[in-house]
């Protein structure tokens, strides 16, 4: 018996539905290569003192403008218990406000601050050289066709 054939377990009827090989499973493929990514980011980040969760906080209230905290939790992937600490360290720094809505005061809108921004143009230029790295060694035109498969396979599930 050759040493592979060792560690393999045996395989039953329902095992057949699986991928034999791990490297070809979608979840595990996509977490591979969302290390690969973070990798890049997280010293940057850590260096300017955020999470990636409150990065990506960040990035969506300087896209959108004042937002409810559910819209934000989900734009921004966090579970709004997550989202809850993050505010909470966030509006801290000074870096986002609460603000209630102007036509129901039980709703509360979130949004970024100036220094919030200021953050965000300090990061930029940091973020921008690590995405061109990326692109110089994978390519853009693939950075761009995988982000289109990306957003096609989320939405068709």
């Amino acid at each position: 018996m050759n040493e592979d054939a060792k560690h393999t377990l045996p395989r039953t009827p329902e095992d057949r539905l699986l991928p034999r090989d791990t490297r070809r499973s979608l979840p595990i493929a996509l977490l591979r290569a969302r290390e690969a990514v973070m990798s890049r980011f997280r010293p940057m980040l850590a260096a300017h003192g955020v999470t990636e969760q409150q990065w990506r906080t960040l990035r969506i209230l300087s896209e959108s403008g004042p937002i409810e905290a559910t819209e934000l939790a989900q734009r921004a992937c966090v579970l709004p218990p997550s989202l809850t600490r993050i505010i909470m360290a966030l509006e801290e720094r000074g870096l986002l406000t609460r603000s209630r809505h102007e036509k129901d005061g039980r709703r509360v809108l979130l949004e970024i601050t100036t220094e919030g921004r200021a953050l965000i143009a300090a990061v930029t230029p940091e973020s921008a050289a690590i995405y061109k790295e990326m692109e110089e060694r994978y390519g853009k035109a693939e950075i761009e066709t995988l982000l289109d498969q990306l957003e096609k396979l989320a939405a068709a599930l």
